[in-house]
């Protein structure tokens, strides 16, 4: 096996069934092999993603997997203690003992990517360490964050990280971009089922289509509960694979971007869906959250929507013309500063920065 100069333990680089961790993975690696980093991807060998493999081989980097923290300790610990950096990612199978191993040999670079910060922060507040601990924040170099603002100056001053960066989902350009189409579904929906996500979801997009039975609506992901009353109008698919992600953003008039309540709460937490939409040209309908406003303009590049009679509204107003601008807008708007090969660059740069300031 080449030596890598990074190593990534992560959730899943192989399998995106019901996580957004392996699509924001996938392109990160991708644009970091590129830009001439040798990448070493270690994932947990569990059945649930063993089943749903949609990349068991990604043609990028070196992908291995571990069946458990033993097998993880004895294959890799020469590759991650001579590495220039090692980063741990959120909800990495037993990610304290990790992390505090990795701290504990590495001798270049460690850090802890976190795909969901408020989640994390919350369980943090409750107890909760499933694979990160007050305790071990700090013994990490940097702390990368899909989640900027201020909860970044929460991360520093309240549970020690030494450097608190914001490092952004992204999209890929070669993946998602406009097909000429037409619409089969009026707004659409992509995403796993979640407890406080829902009521948005019943709000924007279930109450609208039994308001409009005329439209058609979609709803994709995984986990809905096999009590859900979907209005006729509604289309229910379990799982879409990333590989059609772009065939759906592009049958859509209007995507429809739900938030997190924890997301809600800390702002400035974008999903990799709201970018991938964007990239499509696809108009997108999202709930309000501080931090929205630094990423796209509202009524220019997207839309915001607190009330299904808002949802109904742009449905009927917003001109066709209208629509394709917005969508347009919001595209050129990701492709300037969204795309994985931005996050890359960033990535390479706090990692730089680190390495100066602890040489």
């Amino acid at each position: 096996m080449k030596r890598p100069n990074l190593v990534i333990i992560g959730l899943s680089i192989t399998s995106s069934w019901g996580n957004g961790h392996a699509t924001t993975y996938r392109s990160l690696v991708r644009e970091l092999c590129r830009q001439g980093q040798d990448v070493l991807f270690l994932e947990r060998d569990v059945p649930w993603y063993a089943q749903h493999r949609d990349l068991p081989n990604p043609p990028y980097g070196q992908t291995r997997l571990y069946r458990d923290l033993a097998e993880l300790k004895r294959k890799y610990a020469d590759a991650i203690a001579n590495a220039d950096a090692v980063i741990v990612g959120s909800f990495t199978p037993e990610g304290v003992a990790v992390g505090e191993w990795v701290t504990h040999i590495a001798d270049g670079v460690t850090a802890f990517y976190d795909i969901d910060t408020p989640a994390t922060l919350s369980k943090l507040a409750r107890g909760d360490y499933e694979y990160l601990s007050p305790s071990l924040i700090p013994h990490y170099q940097l702390y990368l964050s899909f989640t900027g603002g201020p909860i970044l100056t929460q991360l520093e001053q309240q549970y020690g990280a030494a450097h608190a960066r914001a490092l952004y989902c992204s999209f890929d350009p070669e993946l998602y971009y406009p097909e000429p189409t037409s619409p089969t579904w009026d707004i659409g929906y992509l995403g796993t089922y979640s407890t406080d996500r829902q009521p948005r979801v019943e709000t924007l997009l279930l109450e609208p289509a039994r308001r409009r039975p005329q439209s058609s609506f979609i709803v994709a992901g995984a986990q809905y509960p096999a009590d859900i009353n979907w209005p006729a109008n509604v289309e229910h698919r379990e799982h879409i694979p990333p590989s059609a992600h772009r065939a759906f953003y592009n049958a859509q008039r209007f995507t429809l971007n739900v938030t997190r309540d924890d997301m809600i709460r800390a702002g400035y937490s974008p999903s990799v869906r709201l970018f991938e939409a964007a990239a499509c040209a696809t108009p997108v309908i999202s709930d309000r959250w501080a931090g929205l406003e630094t990423l796209f303009e509202p009524g220019t590049e997207i839309l915001l929507a607190d009330s299904s009679n808002d949802a109904l509204l742009y449905l009927e107003e917003v001109s066709e013309t209208r629509r394709r601008a917005i969508g347009q807008a919001a595209r050129e708007r990701v492709l300037a500063e969204h795309t994985a090969a931005h996050r890359a660059r960033q990535l390479q740069a706090y990692l730089q920065e680190v390495a100066q300031k602890v040489a």
